[in-house]
């Protein structure tokens, strides 16, 4: 019992393959705290950016609108020319906002975890409606961590606003002396100030649940001795069955070299590493036709057949590297290289009418 107990800890790293089947799942290490941290930042500075533009914006929208609000009850008023004017100017001004927000999220996820795009995270899950699973992720590990962060998060960010607001409290009392300009800039300033420090001390927090939640990541794909030598012969036997299918293939390639070559009218090589071996019977075929090619040591057996049965071998390295990756076995050569071919067949030709006066 003790040692089926051990065999089923959970002591050894997750292997790569196990990893790889997490992300095709979308179970990834990701930190939402991080992506919203980066994001308040990021608004933040954009906002630092734009604050001046923003108020002289608002200012002549306003002005304008004010300036004509006399004649919008008259007969030919329309609330929904003034609704349109609201809701373009209000475009105008949170676009900039909204894009960077989602360039940010966007980057930040894919610095997380990479590009990823998983349909198992969207199928719906059973366990999910599940009451007891529901209660038992209430009471886990994991949620009292949550709540421990939710605090944390509450506590430091609340405090530090505290503190902000405590010390900008006589700037703030002073408003109702200012000009809108002055209002203007005491308000924005004192919001990024907050927003600023804010996010900094989110950002740190972040940073932790990152490495917090790569942790979790980890040990929740942790696997036992037995699981790793379970996956070890599953992939050894995968390797088995793909060494099987090649030595099958090899066989039937070596099968039909060794039937089809000695029928052949040339082989071309290229010279050494490619070899293919054509057919031509004038009268009976419309174009040449591949019967056989190889690379590597496919290449060097059809050499060696055509030598012994007195088949042509020559030389040409284009027509060869054309023939061996654009035509299949059994298929006619294509139009462009016809000419070529008719060359080397001439050249078989010529050859064998040599043979032929010399042995007369």
């Amino acid at each position: 019992m003790a040692g089926s107990s051990s065999a089923q800890e959970k002591t050894e790293q997750a292997t790569p393959k196990r990893l790889e089947e997490a992300r095709k799942k979308g179970q990834v290490a990701k930190s939402v705290d991080l992506t919203g941290a980066l994001c308040l930042l990021a608004l933040v500075i954009l906002l630092y950016a734009v604050k001046d533009s923003f108020y002289l914006d608002l200012q002549r929208y306003l002005t304008g609108y004010f300036s004509e609000v006399g004649g919008h009850y008259g007969a030919d008023y329309n609330p929904l020319l003034s609704l349109s004017d609201a809701v373009m100017f209000s475009l105008k001004v949170l676009a900039p906002f909204f894009g960077v927000a989602l360039l940010v999220v966007m980057v930040s996820n894919i610095a997380q975890v990479g590009f990823l795009l998983s349909s198992e995270a969207l199928r719906p899950n059973p366990n999910v409606l599940n009451p007891l699973s529901g209660f038992q992720r209430m009471f886990s590990r994991r949620s009292l961590v949550e709540l421990v962060k939710s605090i944390a998060k509450f506590s430091i960010i609340g405090g530090i606003t505290f503190q902000l607001i405590r010390k900008s409290l006589d700037s703030l009392l002073v408003l109702f002396h200012c000009s809108p300009w002055g209002i203007y800039q005491v308000v924005v300033g004192f919001i990024i100030k907050v927003a600023f420090w804010a996010g900094l001390c989110y950002l740190v927090l972040a940073l932790f649940d990152y490495l917090y939640q790569r942790y979790e990541y980890n040990k929740s794909l942790m696997m036992s001795k037995q699981e790793v030598k379970d996956e070890f012969k599953q992939m050894e036997g995968d390797q088995q069955i793909k060494s099987r299918r090649r030595e099958v293939h090899r066989n039937i390639s070596m099968s039909r070299i060794a039937k089809e070559v000695p029928k052949a009218t040339v082989v071309v090589t290229n010279p050494t590493r490619l070899a293919v071996a054509l057919r031509y019977e004038q009268g009976e075929m419309a174009a040449p036709r591949l019967v056989a090619k190889g690379a590597g040591h496919f290449a060097s057996r059809i050499k060696e057949i055509a030598g012994d049965n007195a088949v042509p071998v020559i030389e040409n390295k284009e027509v060869a590297q054309f023939i061996y990756h654009n035509v299949e076995i059994d298929q006619e050569i294509p139009l462009e290289i016809y000419q070529a071919v008719a060359q080397i067949l001439a050249m078989v030709y010529r050859l064998k009418a040599k043979e032929n006066y010399r042995s007369y």
